[in-house]
């Protein structure tokens, strides 16, 4: 009989047994409670792979003594859901772990939820996808959501040495010895994937040859060896990639340049140029805006450079344009101004164009009284005259309020307040 994978083993029979997470299965936190009540409902658990989705499904299951079982939403049809339900009858309530739940297409969707929602299948999906814009309405709204987090180094090794020392799951029969650099890798290699960090110190053990004594010895470099560097895991249409970028322009927003650094290299090892580019441009524009107006000629200037060498070189002006855009002064005065104006409009906050502003090149126009009274700013001193712009309902609007973090838009201040106590 072949023996099922080191992670597959290491599964927690109980919530008690869970690494991780314990912000869910912790004492007193939600899932632990409905576990100990025994008052169960349908839930997604979300979260990067390897994480322990199905390791919460199985540990529920095991602390309550309920049948388990686990399907895929895209390579299990809706015979083998009919042989669950099927149990479901037989034994008053079965956990179902559908794995990819985002994937579950209608005819299987709506053949569960009346085993839903009648109590005898209770549902855990599982999905790396975030589950307000991946999944269905109709199953949403009869699950509990519940986000997991990525493991950190300490949980993962705690994993680690417990697979070690069980000597009926793990390798506690072997004699083994794993030197605390290689442990270390293991758990901070991983990146919070549990899974992960489990098949590579199977791998270890399983390929490396006793001693004379006997002993099995993993040190760094075999480590090394089993967990590669681990593939950057990003997800170009997830929404783990809208997080990094929304994390890129915060930072640069908040001028932390080593913060912005770090998620702008998380987007050049996922190899995303468009997405960086178009973000740079609008960073420029809506956050450093009239308080630095060159920053948004020379952002574009990196992004022309950047796509004209391309990759790896294509990271210097980018670099380049993220460090001058976190350290420039920063205002948002543009953007507000026109979100404000755009919002009266939007509400029908308007008013009819001025009479003396209107259209006057046309025959009948002037009979019309268009343009009549218009006063040409040009044939007055310094360019300007006082007259009125805005329709009558919002004469005295005002919709942009500038700032001063800025040389430039401090002077735009100064002509904007001189020209507007001149219209009083």
């Amino acid at each position: 009989m072949v023996q099922k994978p080191l992670a597959f083993r290491m599964r927690p029979r109980t919530i008690e047994e869970v690494v991780g997470q314990q912000h869910l299965v912790g004492s007193d936190k939600i899932i632990a409670r409905m576990v100990k009540s025994r008052q169960l409902t349908s839930m997604i658990l979300y979260g990067p792979p390897g994480i322990g989705k199905t390791s919460i499904a199985s540990a529920i299951a095991g602390s309550t003594n309920y049948a388990f079982r686990a399907l895929n939403a895209v390579t299990n049809n809706k015979k083998d859901m009919e042989i669950v339900a099927a149990e479901a009858k037989m034994s008053g309530k079965v956990i179902l772990l559908l794995d990819e739940v985002h994937r579950l297409d209608k005819a299987k969707q709506d053949y569960l939820l009346p085993f839903l929602e009648n109590g005898m299948i209770t549902l855990i999906g599982a999905t790396t996808s975030n589950p307000y814009h991946a999944i269905n309405p109709a199953i949403r709204s009869r699950c509990q959501i519940f986000e997991l987090k990525p493991l950190t180094p300490d949980e993962v090794k705690t994993t680690l040495i417990r697979a070690i020392e069980d000597e009926d799951r793990g390798f506690g029969k072997l004699k083994l010895e794993i030197s605390t650099e290689a442990l270390n890798h293991f758990a901070a290699g991983s990146n919070g994937d549990v899974r992960s960090a489990l098949n590579a110190l199977e791998l270890a053990v399983l390929s490396s040859d006793p001693n004379q004594e006997g002993l099995i010895i993993i040190d760094l470099l075999t480590a090394e060896e089993c967990l590669q560097k681990k593939s950057f895991a990003h997800d170009k249409d997830g929404d783990a990639h809208y997080d990094v970028l929304s994390a890129f322009q915060k930072s640069i927003r908040g001028s932390d340049v080593n913060a912005a650094l770090h998620y702008l290299g998380r987007l050049i090892e996922a190899g995303d140029l468009p997405s960086i580019n178009r973000r740079l441009l609008v960073i420029a524009y809506e956050d450093i805006g009239l308080a630095s107006p060159q920053a948004g000629a020379r952002t574009l200037a990196a992004i022309e450079t950047a796509e004209r060498i391309g990759f790896p070189e294509a990271r210097i002006p980018l670099a380049n344009a993220v460090i001058e855009l976190c350290l420039s002064p920063k205002s948002n005065s543009a953007v507000l101004a026109i979100d404000a104006a755009l919002g009266d409009i939007q509400k029908g906050i308007v008013g009819e164009v001025p009479d003396h502003l209107k259209d006057a090149h046309y025959k009948g126009a002037k009979e019309l009284g268009r343009g009549i009274d218009y006063l040409y700013p040009h044939n007055y001193e310094n360019g300007w005259v006082r007259q009125q712009y805005l329709p009558d309902r919002i004469k005295n609007k005002h919709y942009y309020h500038p700032k001063k973090t800025g040389k430039f838009e401090q002077a735009l201040s100064g002509v904007y307040e001189r020209l507007t106590k001149s219209k009083q």
